[in-house]
C-alpha cells in the first residue's frame, strides 16, 4: 500500500508539473485538468461503467474561449462591424487553429486517447482537449486567470492579427477560381456531422478530379468548407 501510494503521488506530481509547463498555471483542483485531457475513447478502453470525459469541459471551454476572443477583438478593432469581428474570431477559434495551438504548447503529449481507435486518431482530439483545458482553468482559477491564459498563451503568441485581417478569408471561392483556371473538377461534400448537445460540428471534404484533397471542420457547413478549402490551398501551394 505504501509503495502504491508513492507511485500515485509521483505520478500526480509529474502531471502537475506537466500541466504547469503547458499553462504557466499551477493547478489547485488536479482532477479538473486530468479530466480535460481524457478523451472518450480512452475511458471506453480502460474503465468499465459510466465515467466522465472531457466533453462537458470542452463545451464550457468553447464558450469561455469565444467570449474572451470576442472581447479582445471588440476592443482591438473599435470601428469594425459585426461581420468583420465574427469572421476574425472564427478564424482564431476554428478547429484547425486550436489543433495547431495545442501541438505548439505541447498539450498533445498529455491527452489520453485509445491509440487503437482509428476514428479517434483522426478527429480534433487535441483542439477539443485545449477547449476542455480552458474550461478546467476557468473552474479552478476563475475568469480573470483564464482570460490571461487565453490571451498570453494562446492568442498573442500564435496569431498575427495584421495577417489575419489583410488576407482573404474566402478560401472556397479562391480554390474554385483556381480549379476552373486549371480545367479541373472540384467538389465540396459534407462527409460527417458530430453532435455534442445542441452543437453540431461538420466535416467537409474537397475532391479534385475525383481525388480527395483535404478535409476541414467547423460549426457550420460554410465554415467547414472554408476550412477544407484553406487546407487545400496550402497543399497546392496557392497563395
Amino acid at each position: 500500500m505504501f509503495t502504491l501510494f508513492h507511485k500515485l503521488f509521483r505520478k500526480d506530481r509529474a502531471f502537475i508539473k506537466a500541466i504547469t509547463n503547458v499553462t504557466n498555471i499551477t493547478p489547485d483542483n488536479v482532477y479538473l485538468y486530468t479530466l480535460a485531457v481524457t478523451h472518450t475513447s480512452y475511458v471506453k478502453q480502460n474503465v468499465s461503467g459510466k465515467q466522465e470525459t472531457n466533453e462537458r469541459l470542452e463545451f464550457l471551454g468553447d464558450s469561455i474561449l469565444g467570449a474572451v476572443v470576442a472581447e479582445f477583438l471588440f476592443k482591438k478593432f473599435p470601428y469594425k462591424d459585426e461581420g468583420f469581428l465574427t469572421e476574425i474570431r472564427s478564424r482564431i477559434v476554428n478547429r484547425e487553429s486550436l489543433n495547431h495551438i495545442a501541438l505548439k504548447i505541447g498539450l498533445n503529449t498529455l491527452v489520453k486517447v485509445d491509440q487503437n481507435n482509428q476514428a479517434a486518431r483522426f478527429k480534433s482530439i487535441n483542439g477539443n482537449a485545449l477547449e476542455a483545458l480552458v474550461g478546467a482553468i476557468y473552474l479552478d482559477k476563475g475568469y480573470k486567470t483564464t482570460k490571461k491564459f487565453i490571451l498570453d498563451k494562446l492568442i498573442k503568441p500564435h496569431f498575427d492579427l495584421h495577417t489575419l485581417v489583410t488576407t482573404t478569408s474566402n478560401f472556397k471561392s479562391k480554390l474554385i477560381e483556381w480549379a476552373q483556371g486549371q480545367n479541373k473538377n472540384i467538389r465540396f461534400d459534407i462527409v460527417n456531422q458530430k453532435q455534442s448537445g445542441n452543437i453540431t460540428e461538420f466535416t467537409a471534404e474537397v475532391t479534385l478530379d475525383n481525388q480527395t484533397l483535404a478535409c476541414g471542420t467547423g460549426y457550420s457547413k460554410k465554415k467547414a468548407e472554408q476550412a477544407a478549402a484553406e487546407k487545400s490551398l496550402k497543399l497546392l501551394n496557392i497563395e
